[in-house]
């Protein structure tokens, strides 16, 4: 498949996979946004391999015990993700796409390599047992995203402290992600909660998805977003340093699920209700908010308190 089939090919894969993220890639240029395309056609088809699902939907239910074949589809995820970056070997288009945005790209390894690390703890059924734990883990599945989405946006491999808010971008999203599906998550055997944060609450793992108990995992939800606040404020500094276009789809994409996160809050225990969403129209009105914002210096915020990933070596 050459290049042009193959954008195509991911351009219809974020569609159906991420309104969110399909709406924000619209603001890229368009060199931008084709590798922004072709990035994320591997990393949904990584996702979907490890969790059973099909464009991120019907989750396969864990159980007490992990899926039959989970060590062998992590087996196959690297395999096929090693062949991609070095062979001209034939693989399939998510792996012939992360190959194509690897090479345009000079994409640092390290980010691909923690990216599939974070995939292998899902496939084990691993649980955060502290906030540390939970921050690691969000930056193995969505950190490294960041990082890799920073390097698609032209940010150089060493500019650390770029990365580092990239990278909480990343968490920020993560956190987000975790607080709207909490429920649902447990209604198929998965937890990303920490195991300490639930024996604060009295909860178990079982009581995330009982109806009775809403009130007190809307108040775990509430801390997730707290937690997440302080990381959205660093990475909009860290926008503030890309392109413009670049700039003002980041900006988009942190209003798009800093409102999901919010809107769970707000919602307390019927957040579960239905899946929160923000509209259309919500999102032309964040798209306001991120024009205004792209053509403003952000409020200063430090990193000294923040969680932060691993570095190369």
């Amino acid at each position: 498949m050459d290049r042009a089939a193959l954008v195509l090919a991911a351009r219809d894969t974020i569609a159906r996979g991420s309104q969110s993220f399909a709406a924000a890639s619209r603001l890229f240029a368009p060199a931008t946004r084709e590798r922004a395309w072709l990035l994320y056609a591997w990393c949904r088809a990584a996702d979907d391999m490890t969790d059973g699902q099909d464009l991120g939907h019907a989750a396969q239910n864990l159980g007490a015990s992990p899926l039959p074949d989970a060590a062998a589809m992590q087996t196959q995820l690297e395999a096929l993700t090693a062949l991609a970056l070095d062979s001209e070997a034939p693989v399939p288009l998510p792996f012939a796409a992360l190959r194509e945005v690897a090479r345009e790209t000079a994409m640092p390894r390290r980010f691909i390599a923690d990216h599939l690390a974070g995939f292998a703890l899902d496939a084990a059924q691993w649980r955060p047992q502290d906030e540390n734990d939970l921050l690691r883990y969000c930056y193995h599945v969505a950190g490294t995203v960041g990082c890799m989405m920073a390097v698609v946006m032209s940010v150089a491999p060493d500019d650390e402290d770029t990365l580092d808010r990239a990278c909480d971008l990343g968490l920020a999203f993560q956190l987000a992600n975790i607080a709207r599906d909490v429920v649902p998550d447990a209604e198929v055997g998965r937890c990303y909660l920490p195991a300490a944060w639930l024996a604060e609450a009295g909860l178990g793992e079982a009581d995330l998805a009982d109806p009775a108990r809403r009130g007190d995992v809307a108040r775990l939800a509430l801390r997730l977003v707290e937690l997440a606040r302080p990381y959205r404020a660093s990475a909009r500094v860290g926008a503030a340093r890309l392109a413009y276009r670049s700039r003002l789809a980041v900006l988009a994409a942190d209003g798009i699920y800093g409102t999901i996160g919010e809107k769970v809050a707000a919602k307390g225990s019927r957040a579960w209700d239905q899946r929160v969403r923000v509209s259309t129209a919500g999102k032309l009105a964040l798209l306001v908010q991120a024009l205004m914002r792209s053509v403003a210096s952000p409020p200063a915020a430090e990193r000294g308190s923040l969680w932060t990933r691993p570095r190369a070596g």
